[in-house]
């Protein structure tokens, strides 16, 4: 496999280039929210994977830490609270907020929906994801699920990719 260098960019696999339409990419309904993968792990060489998230209120993930990947947010449209460690973060359209692993963080939804585009680094969490999802219908947002997730099994598959679920969903801020 033939390999690129540069003396401060780490050595990737060459991985062919590619170019998604609009509406393009792998659409997936995640516990209320919708997941429109734009890049996975699988054609960036482990790299990264791109996903744009429509997320409403009541879809909040729980508080968690990642020991693998670091995650990068641009909010599109609507407003997100993010929690990073002790801080909170408002963040609106336009707003970039990082969050490295290690750090305890999740979100609440300000909005009646928000948009954002999420890039986690390096690659690969979307197999989590395409576990506890379904192929979307449409591209809009699922309906809200009957009844909270089952827990345990979200933190037991969340474990197995090296994630610690350290807290309950930050409550909806509208």
């Amino acid at each position: 496999m033939a390999t690129t260098t540069h003396p401060t960019v780490p050595t990737v696999p060459s991985v062919p280039p590619f170019a998604l339409p609009p509406g393009g990419g792998d659409a997936r309904w995640y516990l209320g929210a919708l997941l429109e993968w734009k890049a996975r792990a699988g054609a960036t060489g482990g790299a990264f994977s791109l996903v744009e998230v429509t997320v409403q209120p009541g879809t909040e993930p729980p508080l968690h830490v990642h020991a693998h990947e670091d995650e990068a947010y641009i909010v599109l449209n609507g407003r997100i609270t993010f929690q990073v460690g002790d801080e909170r973060v408002d963040a609106e359209p336009g707003s970039f907020v990082f969050l490295p692993r290690g750090v305890p963080h999740g979100f609440a939804v300000r909005s009646e929906v928000a948009r954002a585009v999420l890039l986690l680094t390096p690659g690969g969490l979307e197999r989590f994801f395409d576990g506890w999802s379904e192929p979307a219908r449409e591209r809009t947002l699922p309906p809200l699920p009957d009844g909270p997730p089952d827990v345990a099994g979200l933190t037991r598959d969340l474990a197995a990719r090296g994630v610690e679920v350290v807290g309950p969903p930050l409550p909806a801020l509208l």
